[in-house]
């Protein structure tokens, strides 16, 4: 209910603000809200020839394209004059995401399409190894800790082996692993619903340790700034891990005290204490490394994982072959099996993932978020907060909405300020050390068809909050 009225609340105000944004002569034209492109100029005005000043008049006609360019300072935008059949059209500024139709329809042919892709692979890989038998034993290994954490769910039960996949792929950096894993874990969570329009308990503290993106290896991030020219690429590594860690020990706690779970576990505390520990010793020993080491390290691991994992699904379903002659199948067959699946999976969240990705494109494009965003920054920087950190909080809030978006304005920083400002390293914590929230949970919920959502978008927005003032604090101390 929480997240329908948000959504409803983004589109009222954006169309709201556009109109009077037309009527009060802000806008020249708002096509480009609606059919326009990511990065293209926007047309601010329309005038003759004779209307515009003569030094701009003469140097349009006098180019090849009948086109001119006037340069501006590096923090403002370009204006370009356009000359066509007696008129000139005036652009200034670029547009911040794609219009809204070009985005319903990117959000199928470039985000559904591979999204479906990753979703009949990964699909097929585990119906391996739920036939095999490999799931099974995974849960039966696991079940002692995940009692304490998930209450609710039966022991041995194969919703734990998928969820541990899950955060092991967010773990590596393995996006295109982990939300195969997490929509098989939400679907089987969602066979213990009792009712199946409302998140259940489980669902819930899956969705929020999920949201808080634990990350052992942001590659992505070290490629960009890689790709900035930063002098040590991965040195916003150590900050990324803890940052994200400390979001993912706020949500369990968080969403925990909601659940009544019991803290004083000596089973959940000893594994608590062995995966921080675990992290400390992977953190010391990733720091006793050179910077062609670190990046020889951070761009190995993630893959030969992950290639491990399907290496050991295939030889342990050969091995435990006769599994598959008990249900009537061969390997191949029951591989095909689970992409079909997968398949369906990625047909049925196609709505809900593009009529939340239209709506944070009006918002963007009609003007509303920058002001936001303005206001925000202003706000902080009357209370003191220092400038560097202003200067990185459109990533922070954007973060939770999309994912391309905040990229853009990381990069930005990072070639405005430097890839190694502070402004540049904090921007890519931000990005690193959390989850595009409304876009989670319109994938997760939307495959099981869940309309009630209770108090998860509160609460993921509540540690993405928490992960913001974590990362300014790292930040900080490190740099």
């Amino acid at each position: 209910m929480v997240l329908s009225r948000f959504w409803l609340a983004i589109f009222v105000s954006s169309i709201a603000f556009i109109i009077i944004g037309l009527f009060t002569n802000k806008y020249y034209s708002i096509d480009y809200v609606l059919n326009g492109k990511q990065g293209e100029p926007i047309l601010i005005a329309e005038k003759y020839l004779k209307d515009i000043p003569q030094a701009v008049q003469d140097s349009i006609l006098k180019s090849k394209e009948n086109t001119f360019t006037v340069k501006t300072a590096k923090t403002t935008t370009d204006t370009l004059y356009v000359y066509n059949k007696q008129s000139v059209k005036i652009y200034s500024g670029v547009q911040q995401a794609d219009g809204l139709l070009p985005m319903a329809k990117s959000s199928l042919l470039d985000l559904i399409i591979p999204l479906i892709a990753y979703l009949a692979f990964f699909c097929g890989i585990m119906e391996l190894l739920i036939i095999s038998g490999a799931s099974e034993k995974l849960a039966k290994k696991l079940s002692p800790m995940f009692a304490k954490v998930f209450p609710t769910i039966p022991k041995n039960h194969e919703s734990i082996s998928y969820m541990t996949l899950n955060f092991a792929a967010n773990f590596l950096g393995l996006d295109s692993a982990a939300t195969p894993f997490g929509l098989k874990a939400m679907q089987s969570l969602q066979e213990l619903n009792d009712d199946k329009d409302r998140a259940s308990d489980a669902q819930i503290m899956f969705m929020c340790l999920h949201a808080a993106g634990l990350t052992l290896i942001p590659t992505s991030i070290i490629g960009y700034r890689a790709a900035e020219n930063a002098a040590n690429p991965a040195d916003v590594m150590l900050p990324c891990i803890i940052t994200s860690f400390v979001g993912t020990i706020a949500a369990f706690l968080l969403v925990g005290m909601k659940q009544r779970i019991n803290f004083k576990s000596v089973s959940l505390l000893a594994v608590l204490m062995g995966l921080i520990g675990a992290i400390i010793g992977l953190l010391f020993y990733v720091n006793t490394l050179d910077l062609i080491g670190k990046n020889y390290f951070t761009a190995n691991l993630s893959g030969v994982l992950l290639l491990a994992i399907i290496g050991f699904t295939l030889i342990f379903s050969f091995v435990n072959e006769k599994k598959f002659t008990e249900h009537k199948t061969t390997m191949f067959d029951t591989f095909v099996v689970g992409a079909n699946n997968g398949l369906k999976t990625g047909v049925m969240i196609f709505p809900y993932v593009m009529g939340m990705l239209v709506a944070i494109s009006l918002l963007r494009n009609s003007g509303l978020f920058e002001i936001i965003s303005q206001g925000i920054s202003f706000i902080f920087s009357h209370l003191g907060v220092a400038k560097e950190i202003t200067d990185s909080l459109p990533v922070a809030i954007l973060r939770p909405f999309s994912s391309g978006g905040s990229r853009g304005f990381m990069i930005d920083a990072m070639r405005t300020f430097g890839p190694d400002s502070f402004a540049g390293r904090l921007s890519c914590i931000f990005q690193c050390s959390a989850e595009t929230t409304f876009y989670v949970i319109a994938v997760y919920f939307g495959s099981v068809s869940i309309k009630n959502t209770r108090y998860t978008l509160g609460m993921m927005l509540l540690v993405d909050l928490i992960c913001v003032i974590t990362g300014v604090l790292v930040a900080s101390w490190f740099f």
